[in-house]
């Protein structure tokens, strides 16, 4: 599984790709806004740190709007993805984008199994699934991307399917355990990943006792 982080703070993109283990960036308009920087300046400064896929959001709301929107943004580096809403118009200039202008897409606000289809029938790169939104309403957000893996696996699609907005290190835990191909987490979460007390308690015994040690 591959681990985006799911901001647009270039210094904690850049913490998190130097531990080597970062794959990606996903953002959106409300991480955008808190940079308090430019959007150009802020996705070309993203796209120079990390050389995987960034997913940058298009909001029109037609398609032909969406397909114009897409094309700027692809414009400004190649390693970037574009973000098209679950909608019917969103998934009408999917395959515009993806077969015609060939640049990659990620379906972002996907709540259900049934949208899950439609986005990876439609031909997007990337679904996107957003955890932490569904279990703030009480759906259980492990069933779906477990139904997801088993829907792109029932029907051969070559989406590649992000468990998005993971919170906890329970969510990663589902993703992995379902088989998702990608997380997105916060860098808090990116680097809790790494620790774990049981680690920070041997390693500072072994330090005691090396300290013992004749040398």
């Amino acid at each position: 599984m591959q681990i985006f982080l799911d901001s647009a703070d270039v210094e904690a993109i850049r913490r998190a790709a130097d531990t080597g283990l970062l794959d990606g960036v996903t953002t959106n308009p409300s991480h955008i806004a808190k940079s308090g920087k430019p959007f150009v300046e802020v996705v070309k400064e993203i796209c120079s740190i990390v050389s995987g896929p960034v997913s940058v959001e298009a909001v029109a709301e037609t398609a032909e709007g969406l397909v114009q929107q897409a094309e700027q943004i692809a414009s400004l580096a190649p390693n970037i993805v574009v973000k098209i809403p679950m909608t019917v118009e969103g998934l009408k200039a999917v395959p515009v984008l993806e077969e015609q202008k060939k640049i990659r897409t990620n379906v972002t606000m996907i709540f259900s199994s049934t949208q899950c289809y439609l986005a990876m029938k439609a031909g997007a790169s990337y679904v996107s699934i957003v955890l932490s939104r569904l279990d703030a309403v009480g759906n259980e957000s492990d069933v779906l991307i477990g139904d997801a893996v088993q829907t792109k696996q029932n029907y051969g699609f070559l989406s590649r399917i992000i468990a998005g907005s993971v919170k906890t290190q329970n969510h990663v835990l589902s993703a992995l355990r379902a088989g998702v191909d990608i997380a997105t987490v916060p860098e808090a979460l990116f680097f809790q990943m790494f620790r774990h007390p049981l680690t920070d308690e041997g390693l500072a015994a072994f330090d005691r006792d090396w300290k013992k040690v004749v040398r």
